[in-house]
């Protein structure tokens, strides 16, 4: 599996990356070797998270489009 993150530099000097496909999924580290292995670790401490999945209301309708 690939997933981008996208990596930015801290003011305060090191590094910090969000993973837009992943919301909520960001770290920081000193070096750029560092956050890669943070940004390992958020990511797969995210995939394993158990999110409560709302259920849609009887009313709601889900629609698969392929475009």
């Amino acid at each position: 599996m690939t997933i981008k993150a996208v990596v930015h530099q801290a003011e305060e000097g090191g590094y910090w990356a969000e993973v837009p496909a992943l919301p909520g999924c960001v770290t920081q580290a000193e070096t750029l070797d560092e956050l890669r292995s943070n940004l390992k670790e958020a990511i797969e401490l995210w995939l394993d998270a158990e999110i409560p999945v709302a259920s849609p209301d009887s009313s709601d309708q889900i629609l698969e489009l392929a475009l």
